[in-house]
């Protein structure tokens, strides 16, 4: 079982993740929403396609883009479209 963590919250947890590039892709439905706030970042990946942000907010406490998610993937992705992987001081073990 895999968990994400930051600030003291459980943001996401699932014996389902998916390995790509040393990162856990945790699928939608293992995510606590409550803790999850809609980005305007986009970046793109030349296999994956174009990945879509959240920010984290925790006890008043936000971290700006910890989170992405590939809502459409290219063919070689397709596995992980809409799982949500973690940066910046998240805690996943």
């Amino acid at each position: 079982m895999k968990k994400a963590t930051w600030n003291g919250a459980t943001l996401a947890e699932s014996d389902a993740t998916v390995v790509v590039e040393n990162n856990q892709y945790f699928p939608p439905e293992s995510i606590n929403k409550q803790y999850f706030i809609d980005s305007n970042t986009h970046t793109t990946c030349p296999w994956k396609g174009v990945a879509s942000y959240y920010s984290i907010e925790v006890d008043g406490k936000v971290n700006p883009d910890a989170a992405w998610y590939y809502p459409e993937t290219k063919d070689a992705a397709k596995n992980i479209t809409g799982y949500i992987a973690f940066w910046k001081g998240v805690k996943v073990e």
